[in-house]
């Protein structure tokens, strides 16, 4: 759908994904525009120098906005959007590192503007120990950053996604009690991002749509031999909007067969639609 068409149909389509390097995965993005057509599309682990980035490329799918924040190697964030989008610039260099981890953006959408946050949450390691692993003291440090920022500036009229990189939910992972020492899914990580879900008061678009007691995930090893057969998954992308918004959802779309596709990314993308 042309870029002018998307933005007259009354909604608003706001994507995700982990992309696991935006220059490796370009010709990727054709594929997921031709099947979800979103009208904003966030990117995390792009894996790219501002300065490389693949503008002509995206251009070229409808995405006529652009933000991004790169780095090379690791990390990096962008939003891609077919709707006027601005930067936010009062936002935060979490812990201090200026590891392109987050973009904030104010979107133009149907009923005024919506506030986007992009985030991609550190990992955390191997060892969900502080004191032995640095990686995971960072990823808590991370968390409880943006919980203190959520609690002085509760959410409205906003969106947040990204690759957190915590399955929360006991169906969120595809065996809880295996899991509860797996650095993803520990309590310690469970307990920080529920809180950081309580203090701007989000509502998650994900489980708006699918019952807590039902399997839901995003992200599939790349250590499986058949994933889609072992199917040992965990929800690790997430969408969240504030109350105002959570009764303007109305469709989402967790795009599995993405990870098939070849060279494939781990995650898949993810998204909602609202009428806001």
């Amino acid at each position: 759908m042309p870029a002018k068409a998307a933005a007259g149909r009354g909604t608003l389509r706001i994507a995700t994904w982990n992309i696991n390097s935006v220059r490796l995965r370009l010709p990727l993005l054709s594929d997921l525009v031709a099947a979800l057509d979103p009208d904003v599309l966030c990117l995390q682990e792009t894996k790219c120098p501002d300065e490389f980035f693949p503008h002509e490329g995206v251009e070229a799918l409808g995405f006529t906005h652009r933000l991004v924040r790169g780095m090379k190697g690791y990390n990096g964030v962008a939003i891609l959007s077919k709707r006027p989008i601005l930067l936010r610039g009062e936002d935060p260099d979490w812990c201090g590192k200026g590891d392109c981890r987050h973009l904030g953006a104010s979107i133009d959408a149907p009923g005024g503007p919506i506030e986007l946050h992009n985030f991609y949450i550190p990992a955390g390691g191997d060892i969900p120990d502080r004191e032995k692993n640095l990686k995971f003291g960072h990823k808590l440090d991370f968390v409880a950053e943006a919980t203190a920022w959520s609690s002085a500036r509760p959410a409205q009229r906003a969106v947040m996604v990204g690759d957190l990189n915590i399955a929360p939910l006991e169906h969120d992972v595809w065996s809880h009690k295996q899991l509860l020492d797996v650095v993803s899914h520990t309590p310690v990580e469970v307990e920080a991002l529920g809180a950081w879900q309580r203090a701007g008061g989000w509502h998650d678009a994900l489980r708006h749509f699918v019952p807590a007691d039902q399997k839901l995930y995003t992200w599939w090893s790349y250590r499986a031999a058949d994933w889609r057969a072992s199917d040992r998954g965990r929800r690790l992308d997430h969408v969240w909007v504030s109350p105002d918004l959570a009764g303007a959802l109305s469709r989402h779309v967790v795009f599995k067969d993405a990870r098939g596709w070849a060279k494939a990314s781990d995650h898949v993308p993810v998204m909602v639609e609202l009428a806001p």
